[in-house]
């Protein structure tokens, strides 16, 4: 039986990127805290799909957690960024813990549908909202987890070494469910949902635990995210956003908690450079890598790694 590499690779990346973030130039060290962002997210969505649900509606809580933690600072005047990412967070679990009474119950194109829908509808709010910016949304300004002035006067460097840190640290937290019995129902239930019911456990209550921690991690990206931008506006609640988390999780694969983040940086990465030498069709481009990966790497860009350790 082959040994999990999983543990001494989050150390090594954490002690990579710490190491390199004082050399790298400050567009790619915003570029990195963004990926890291939407690798939480993505990690959340993968939870769901090992358990055979596909969300196209994690913009929601993205959007959710983004706003909480503009909102802490913008109007309740609290600038400390550990506890706008904690209200991000919060706020997100909370009310997937309320859909998901609902959305729990359903599968498949009736799951996705529905929380598409859940995410339009937030979408619709903060549009029509003139007191939270509308189509233009707001700027933010916060302090980090040491009180060094982020966002609009921000030390990028320092959050991004706090974000390295919990983000490898939420990663082995998912790892380690992952591998406990709950983490292995849900790949049963992918698999084969009426058995795993004749053994006598219950499939609502580990879909809702699952549905619950991927909105809250979504939060907590999207809390990042406003963070490392300094501005949020309705487009991260807005269906598009949830597509591309959708495509980042196919574009890692779901065969390791690593495969998120580093799916998100060459998103991010690719998407970076397409805009700025052909704007006008990288659309179509990530839309053929999709295609490429779906007909010759169906587990993802992760196989690629497990076929060359193998």
């Amino acid at each position: 039986m082959s040994r999990d590499r999983t543990v001494p690779a989050l150390v090594s990346a954490v002690v990579v990127l710490l190491a390199a973030a004082p050399l790298a130039p400050q567009w790619l060290v915003f570029l990195l805290a963004l990926a890291l962002a939407k690798g939480l997210v993505v990690l959340g969505l993968v939870l769901l799909m090992r358990t055979g649900l596909v969300s196209f509606g994690q913009g929601l809580y993205f959007g959710l957690g983004a706003y909480a933690a503009a909102l802490l600072a913008h109007r309740g005047g609290i600038a400390d960024a550990a506890l706008m990412i904690v209200a991000g967070t919060a706020c997100a679990a909370v009310l997937a813990a309320i859909l998901g009474l609902l959305l729990a119950r359903y599968r498949e194109i009736f799951f996705a549908m529905l929380s598409l829908a859940f995410s339009m509808i937030l979408y619709g709010l903060l549009v029509k909202s003139s007191a939270l910016g509308s189509t233009d949304g707001f700027n933010l300004h916060a302090k980090s987890f040491a009180g060094i002035v982020l966002s609009a006067g921000i030390e990028r460097r320092v959050f991004f070494a706090a974000s390295v840190v919990l983000a490898c640290a939420v990663a082995w937290v998912m790892h380690r469910y992952g591998s406990s019995h709950w983490g292995r129902l849900s790949a049963a239930i992918r698999d084969n949902e009426l058995r795993v019911e004749y053994l006598g456990a219950s499939v609502y209550r580990v879909v809702y635990v699952n549905y619950v921690a991927a909105c809250a991690l979504a939060g907590m990206g999207g809390a990042f995210a406003a963070l490392a931008v300094g501005h949020v506006d309705p487009e991260t609640a807005y269906w598009t956003t949830s597509g591309e988390f959708v495509f980042v999780a196919i574009l890692g694969g779901t065969g390791n908690v690593l495969a998120p983040f580093l799916a998100a940086a060459i998103f991010e990465g690719l998407r970076t450079l397409a805009n700025q030498y052909a704007p006008n069709v990288w659309q179509m481009s990530l839309g053929l890598a999709m295609l490429a990966i779906i007909m010759f790497l169906p587990g993802g860009l992760w196989t690629l790694l497990r076929r060359r350790a193998a």
